[in-house]
């Protein structure tokens, strides 16, 4: 049997993160540690060891979809694993994660007011209004909660599709940050290589 690591137990961080900004908004500002720490990996170390070891929501996918049976395991469809899909997805998420920033922005100069509302799907806002009901922390703070938020949620319901279809981790196959990463493993081979 497998020897068990700490970072075997990281999905427990992917599902209380969900939990946790549930029920207060500001939870959110920690899944930065998911879009910095992969970038930080693949520049440093030019590998994409975060998504082979560390990556919680991976983990918890493999989980569900695995352990418990949930996926009907079926092979990803090449369409999936295509490098127009992947890039034109991560081309669509950095759009949308670039309009979250720039919403933020807009609260922050005093041009637009809080919206305290996640959505999925970037469309559908969720029926719950009370994870960011009278925060004392400034509205442009709570906009980018409220903005993380939805990306995040947005994006594990989208991998949980995914892993109910076809197998476990049918979401690794076309992650934005996995597909960052793999663009600056390359070009850091690439580097390597030249010189």
């Amino acid at each position: 049997m497998k020897q068990k690591h700490w970072y075997d137990y990281l999905w427990i961080a992917s599902l209380l993160y969900l939990i946790l900004g549930f029920f207060n908004i500001l939870f959110a500002w920690l899944g930065l540690i998911c879009f910095l720490v992969p970038l930080g990996i693949s520049i440093i170390g030019g590998n994409k060891s975060y998504c082979n070891r560390y990556c919680g929501r991976g983990q918890l996918f493999q989980l569900l979809g695995g352990k418990l049976k949930l996926s009907r395991n079926k092979p990803i469809p090449p369409f999936l694993r295509s490098k127009w899909f992947r890039y034109g997805f991560l081309a669509f998420f950095m759009t949308m994660f670039l309009n979250m920033i720039f919403s933020t922005y807009l609260v922050f100069a005093g041009a637009k007011t809080l919206k305290e509302v996640v959505t999925l799907l970037w469309t559908f806002k969720v029926p719950w209004h009370f994870a960011g009901t009278a925060l004392d922390v400034p509205h442009w703070v709570q906009q980018f909660s409220f903005g993380f938020y939805s990306v995040m949620l947005t994006s594990t319901i989208l991998g949980t599709i995914t892993m109910l279809l076809f197998r476990p981790r049918s979401w690794c196959v076309y992650c934005p940050m996995g597909t960052m990463t793999q663009m600056i493993c390359k070009a850091r081979h690439h580097d390597s290589q030249t010189k």
